[in-house]
């Protein structure tokens, strides 16, 4: 695994398979498709910034990079992807073999250009605020000092913008000092950009152009007009403060038996308009605090009247939801409106009841927004994630705005497309395979918004259709991938980054030994969660457990050593042996059983696996456990029941949620007070472990953890219980050791798994 990891660390990239099947049928039966999962910020302090622009391939237009065949003496150098030969320009004459410019350097395989010419002025970020105010006191109270703390943290060059909704849309004019001005909108129906540039004035005294598109500062739209709306954080400081801190449960009488009507989709739809209006094109966020469903409107997911239970999967796997596809239908317009114009939406759903993510998924998805989703804005998750955002430190985003990611592979090589927060720009090229896979059919995809966790699903389709050996390899066995990100950098320039890399094929019939060899099992186990997440909301009477019990038996009678019909002589090679494991557990996991699960607990957990790298997509798949006791320092252990003991602390990290684990000896002691008695420092320094152990993963993740401290057969417990192999059941002949656990629960164990796994590989 190190050699990837490696490879991952200097180009974040990780590929399921690093040495590619040969041809076409090849690829269909190695069941895992040739897939990469790249994150175009990864960090690395080593890339060069590059003060000049990229030289292209006259033909692909592909960059100049280490792979590229460079003739020193007659200045030219032959692309590695089209094979064309070009020029080097005048300013590059002096190039030698000991004169070398950056992009040439073996080691500098990603590089990052920064044009200082064609940038222009340096572009400032937008926030723009969305707030719900249908909540309850306290929850508008812990909101409003969250969003003051996030005010205060906001770059000072940034403009911010606030609009508040409940039964109507209220857009607030910041730059108005003398008193507190806004603009009400109705929230029964959608807000055009034509409505917003009449109705809120944008031509006050002033003649408006009669043709032509009416957007931004360049288009007829005056800096004054749209400074009413957007000001620079440090200038709107009082009136913003002023505003937040007059904030008021909505006004509307809600009677005892109705929910508070709430326009989300009208809100969001202001908001996508207002921002269309003013900046269209540079990097903006609508930010949305949303506390509840919406009730009012375009996108309301659910009636008035609370006798009517918001929609749970089942109504959704019978279609009886009529105002789901609607909504989804309403959020896919603003999301192309949000793609086009190049803004974010985030989303902050902070309720005990379900707000509507599954329905927002696609526009905060397709736009490269944040979501977190917490059970009030109170709570930790909510107040440390939104501060996370703006602060500054080690682990801090990066947000970058404005993002287009392309892509270039040597022939026979075909995109069928992405799994990930970014939107196809349907720039169709001989590299778009006919099979569509996630965002498909271009070679291009936007992303609005991007940061330095950000990663892509990319899938392949092998387009070689003949046998390698009898063509003689004749060209070489190398094979390469070029990445292009264009975006706004969080400092406001505009920024390349490119990333380029070497593959090999596979030799012939007999490379099934170079296949294993270059198989990824943590990056196959991530690509084969997000395929089957994709699979469930796409394709109707889809069964996933069947899709992935059949893929994983292919994959092992193909790669595994057996005797046919002799189960106890299968074995795996150590590169594929935990891969069984990992299915095991997706099998288990919240985003394939969305029993116990609301839909958008569902579409949540799917959109943070469809954005995070292949290590938190591993951890989310297959929680990590440590063991801390006495006997012995912190050490990992297997997933499974047989590790609680009266004696052991666990420390549980399922990505979503840490779980720190008191066995009922620990427990008995935590509360007889031992550890502040002297003469039991072991014991405290025991209890305090887990709990660094725990705030290091919350320091470094986003959005931030729950911590969930609970000792054995404490209620909370079931947050472990519920993620750990039954090996122990009920039912079963074997006892568990004394202090240890049964489980309650009718699952197969992973040993069962594995002997049905074996049987059924070895047919």
């Amino acid at each position: 695994m190190s050699e990837f990891l490696e490879l991952e660390a200097q180009d974040g990239i990780r590929m399921t398979w690093n040495v590619i099947p040969g041809t076409k049928q090849d690829a269909t039966n190695c069941v895992v498709p040739v897939s990469a999962i790249y994150t175009p910020l990864k960090p690395n302090p080593g890339i060069p910034v590059l003060a000049y622009g990229p030289l292209r391939c006259r033909i692909c237009r592909s960059i100049l990079n280490p792979f590229s065949i460079v003739d020193f003496v007659a200045k030219i150098w032959a692309c590695p992807f089209c094979f064309q030969r070009n020029h080097f320009p005048q300013h590059y004459y002096s190039i030698s073999e000991q004169n070398l410019p950056a992009e040439l350097f073996p080691q500098y395989t990603t590089v990052e250009y920064v044009s200082t010419a064609e940038m222009g002025p340096v572009v400032r970020p937008v926030f723009l605020f969305v707030v719900d105010t249908c909540m309850i006191e306290e929850e508008i109270g812990y909101l409003k000092s969250a969003l003051l703390q996030a005010i205060e943290l906001l770059p000072d060059q940034s403009l911010v913008g606030f609009i508040t909704f409940g039964t109507y849309v209220q857009v607030h004019e910041l730059g108005f000092g003398l008193l507190p001005k806004s603009y009400v909108f109705k929230g029964t129906k959608e807000v055009t950009k034509e409505q917003i540039l009449e109705q809120m004035c944008f031509f006050a005294g002033k003649t408006k152009p009669t043709t032509g598109v009416i957007a931004g500062s360049r288009d007829g739209v005056s800096s004054e007009s749209i400074a009413r709306f957007l000001l620079p954080a440090s200038e709107c400081e009082f009136v913003l403060n002023s505003v937040i801190e007059e904030l008021q449960k909505d006004p509307w009488p809600v009677r005892a038996d109705q929910r508070a009507s709430r326009c989300t989709g009208a809100a969001l739809s202001v908001a996508a308009s207002l921002l269309g209006v003013c900046v269209p094109g540079s990097g903006a966020r609508i930010m949305a605090f949303i506390g509840g469903p919406s009730t009012e409107g375009p996108g309301s997911i659910v009636s008035k009247s609370l006798s009517e239970p918001i929609r749970s999967h089942k109504d959704l796997d019978k279609g009886s939801v009529p105002l789901y596809n609607k909504a989804v239908k309403f959020y896919e317009d603003i999301s192309k409106q949000l793609v086009h114009q190049g803004h974010v939406l985030d989303l902050f759903a902070c309720a005990l009841d379900q707000v509507g993510v599954a329905e927002m998924k696609v526009a905060v998805e397709r736009t490269g927004g944040i979501a977190v989703l917490a059970e009030s804005f109170g709570h930790s998750v909510f107040k440390d994630s939104l501060r996370r955002i703006f602060q500054s430190s080690d682990n801090d985003l990066d947000l970058s705005f404005n993002g287009i990611f392309e892509i270039n592979c040597s022939k026979d090589v075909k995109i069928q497309g992405i799994i990930g927060p970014c939107t196809s720009l349907e720039k169709k090229s001989p590299l778009s395979s006919d099979t569509v896979v996630g965002e498909g059919n271009t070679s291009a995809w936007k992303m609005c918004g991007l940061d330095r966790k950000t990663s892509l699903c990319l899938v392949f389709d092998i387009a070689k259709k003949d046998d390698p050996e009898a063509v003689g390899q004749s060209t070489s066995n190398q094979f390469y991938f070029q990445f292009l990100t264009y975006y706004q950098h969080h400092e406001g320039q505009m920024r390349l980054r490119v990333s380029t890399l070497s593959r090999k094929w596979a030799a012939g019939s007999g490379g099934v030994q170079d296949l294993i060899a270059g198989f990824d099992q943590e990056a196959a186990a991530a690509v084969m969660a997000r395929l089957v997440s994709f699979k469930m909301e796409a394709e109707a009477d889809f069964d996933p457990i069947r899709w992935l019990d059949r893929a994983l038996i292919s994959l092992c009678s193909k790669f595994g050593d057996y005797q046919k019909e002799t189960p106890s002589s299968f074995s795996l090679s150590p590169r594929l042996s935990i891969f069984p494991q990992f299915m095991f557990n997706l099998r288990r996991s919240q985003f394939v059983q969305v029993f116990n699960n609301s839909p958008d607990e569902t579409a949540y957990f799917r959109m943070m696996l469809n954005r995070e790298n292949v290590a938190n997509s591993v951890v989310m798949i297959q929680p990590s456990l440590i063991s801390y006791s006495l006997q012995s320092g912190p050490e990992p252990v297997l997933l499974d029941v047989t590790a609680i003991a009266a004696d052991r602390i666990l420390l549980l990290d399922s990505y979503f949620t840490i779980v720190i684990f008191h066995g009922i000896t620990i427990a008995q002691w935590r509360k007889a007070g031992y550890q502040d008695q002297e003469g039991h420092e072991a014991f405290a320094q025991l209890l305090q472990a887990p709990q660094e152990e725990a705030d290091a993963i919350i320091k470094e993740r986003f959005p931030v953890p729950r911590l969930v401290v609970c000792d054995q057969y404490g209620s909370q417990a079931r947050f472990l219980l519920a993620k750990l192999n039954p090996s122990v059941t009920y039912n079963s002949d074997n006892p568990p050791p004394p202090g240890g656990d049964v489980l309650f629960t009718d699952d197969v164990s992973f040993q069962v798994f594995m002997d049905h796994l074996q049987r059924l590989a070895v047919q």
